[in-house]
């Protein structure tokens, strides 16, 4: 709206546009509370699920949503807990950290600027990796995808993220910025529509979270107040975790002292919108409104900043599901099996007596039982207390609580293998193996769904980047020979259009290992005499943990490492050939750089070969005057 038509006065100005922001707050909140109220039954479930995986299965979700707690038909009932989705689930969760694709970029094409771009990509992926602990935040995402069935990564620019460059005029610190990677439980995400599978159809979508007061000054000026009326959209009823409620919905009040709620709207950019809105609310206040922050879309649109993950997706649904929601029947049966069962033993066990009308003291007798050297008097004439038949246990009990065991492994696709060291029924190695694969394959569309998040957000990171990390942004990688490598970048020449993004297989140590030795026992390792080369002997070493073992005993990764230091020092000027050199391994080294992609790249590439050229003659030279001279010796 504009005022300065309408003849306001700066006053007036001033409370209608407070007057404007209270509105849209009003109805950014009322928005936000319609999708609450849309998805209520599927916060139950999810509630439900966490209920059952922490022990407190004797719940339900009530008629009038929430969970509530399931009471005794009978007091003496035997309400115990044999926790089965426990394990299952955490088996599912270490199967997949253990199944967990491996990001890797590489070029579209040969062309040189490909090839720049895919090396950058890859080393600011492995950079923000291992600065960020993109592991740990996969972890903690996976575990909430296998409980509640989606999970939610939210990827933003952190201005006081990164090292420190600078100091400003008021004394404060001045850092690069850097990538923030977090997990977001599916308890905070309100997408527009509940019937669309993704968010790529979603025309905005409400992130809600649970914040201090003292945050939302710190970040916006702004103060707010939690009251009585304030919900939060936390599943627990206090705010650091604790005991899972069994009788809650989602929408706890909060005291005084405790959390209120912060409510962003993501809006997808439209033709009046071209850039998106992006508008947050706290307590009837308008804290931000103004476009969508980044330009994280593939052809540098604007997106939401979200990326999502799905244990079991549902057609139609935009939260997948859980192996729990299959697992909680199962569960109760049991459950209930078990106890049962057990009930069953204790009258075989206890007794149950019968006793004539009047003949004994009853309540004396309930209260002590038949108690070893008991004297049991009874009414002269009557007749005396006598134990009831009860039978055996019913072969049935065990036969049930077979199959429902069984029904774990098949719903949930964890095998026997999995969830025990050495399974009873398996005992040879082909069974063993095919039961690995079969877990495998019964995990796929889990890992299919892990590797598509792990793609989305390693372009979203690279759009980031590119945005904000300015011209001259220092990195530091392990590069080569596992030495320390230091320089700078361009985020203009970061282009995830320009780099192919691919996910393999995560190889195990032990699986690594066993490779290693089926090669060399099949001779690829060796060369034509059998033996193995120092380089060979150096990664085989470096594979089993005993790399600085061989570098105490034999300093072949020292001339493997000084060999690489003269490559990049004969891009510009002559080395010499030092006496001391091995150089077999030299002649290895220069040769395998020739013969580089990052070789090629090199303008003046007739110039180069003939400088390393004549370097390696050198070499070839030296070497066989040592020879000559072993031979010599030999004599």
């Amino acid at each position: 709206m504009d005022f300065d038509e309408l003849g306001l006065s700066e006053e007036e100005k001033r409370v209608s546009l407070e007057k404007a922001k209270a509105k849209l707050a009003a109805e950014i909140e009322a928005d936000f509370e319609r999708r609450r109220e849309a998805r209520r039954s599927i916060e139950s479930g999810w509630i439900l699920n966490m209920n059952f995986f922490s022990g407190n299965q004797y719940c339900d979700v009530s008629p009038f949503g929430g969970v509530v707690d399931e009471d005794k038909r009978f007091y003496w009932q035997s309400r115990r807990v044999f926790n089965h989705i426990a394990p299952t689930v955490e088996s599912r969760i270490a199967k997949l950290e253990r199944l967990r694709p491996v990001l890797s970029v590489h070029a579209f094409s040969d062309e040189d600027g490909d090839l720049k771009a895919a090396k950058l990509a890859t080393g600011v992926l492995k950079y923000v990796h291992d600065r960020i602990a993109l592991d740990e935040t996969m972890a903690k995402a996976t575990a909430w995808s296998e409980t509640c069935g989606s999970v939610f990564y939210k990827i933003t620019w952190d201005e006081k993220g990164g090292r420190q460059v600078a100091v400003d005029e008021a004394g404060g610190a001045v850092f690069e910025g850097e990538v923030s990677v977090t997990a977001v439980s599916p308890f905070e995400i309100f997408p527009d529509d509940l019937s669309v599978e993704g968010l790529e159809n979603c025309r905005s979508v409400i992130h809600a979270q649970n914040v201090s007061p003292d945050y939302i000054f710190e970040r916006f000026g702004v103060e707010v107040k939690a009251g009585a009326s304030v919900q939060t959209v936390s599943p627990y009823s206090e705010p650091a975790g604790g005991r899972l409620p069994l009788a809650q919905t989602g929408r706890t009040l909060a005291p005084e002292t405790e959390n209120v709620v912060l409510i962003e709207r993501y809006t997808r950019p439209t033709a009046e919108f071209p850039e998106g809105k992006l508008e947050i609310a706290a307590c009837g206040k308008l804290l931000y409104e103004g476009t969508l922050p980044y330009t994280n879309g593939e052809r540098g649109e604007r997106e939401f900043p979200f990326v999502k993950q799905d244990s079991l997706r549902l057609p139609g649904a935009f939260f997948a599901a859980s192996v729990i929601d299959r697992l909680i029947p199962v569960q109760r049966a049991y459950n209930a099996v078990r106890n049962r069962k057990h009930e069953f033993l204790n009258r075989l066990s206890m007794g149950v007596l019968t006793v004539e009308d009047g003949s004994v003291d009853t309540d004396e007798l309930a209260e002590e039982g038949l108690l070893p050297g008991k004297v049991l008097v009874y009414r002269q004439g009557g007749k005396p207390p006598e134990m009831l038949d009860c039978g055996n246990v019913p072969t049935e009990f065990a036969a049930e609580e077979e199959w429902l065991e069984r029904e774990f492994s098949m719903i949930s696709g964890v095998s026997e293998l999995s969830e025990n060291s050495t399974p009873a029924r398996v005992t040879s190695a082909t069974g063993l193996q095919l039961l690995l694969s079969q877990d495998e394959s019964r995990l796929s569309a889990t890992l299919g769904s892990i590797e598509r998040a792990m793609k989305e957000i390693g372009r979203q990171i690279l759009r980031l980047y590119r945005q904000f990390a300015g011209t001259a942004r220092l990195m530091t990688l392990t590069g080569e020979n596992k030495k320390t490598q230091v320089y700078y970048f361009n985020a203009a020449d970061l282009t995830s259009s320009d780099v192919q993004f691919d996910v393999r297989e995560a190889v195990t140590p032990e699986e690594k290992k066993e490779t290693l030795l089926k090669l060399y026992e099949a001779g690829v390792l060796t060369d034509e005499d059998g033996k193995l080369t120092a380089e060979n002997k150096q990664r085989i070493l470096d594979a089993f943990g005993f790399g600085n073992y061989e570098n105490a005993r034999d300093i072949s990764a020292l001339h493997i490492a000084k060999a690489g230091e003269e490559n990049l020092e004969m891009t510009g000027n002559d080395v010499t050939v030092d006496e001391y050199d091995d150089h077999a391994i030299h002649i290895v080294e220069h040769t395998r750089y020739l013969l580089s992609a990052e070789f090629k790249k090199r303008r003046d590439g007739d110039g180069l070969k003939k400088r390393y050229a004549g370097h390696i003659a050198a070499h070839r030279q030296a070497k066989r005057e040592e020879d000559g001279l072993q031979k010599e010796t030999n004599k």
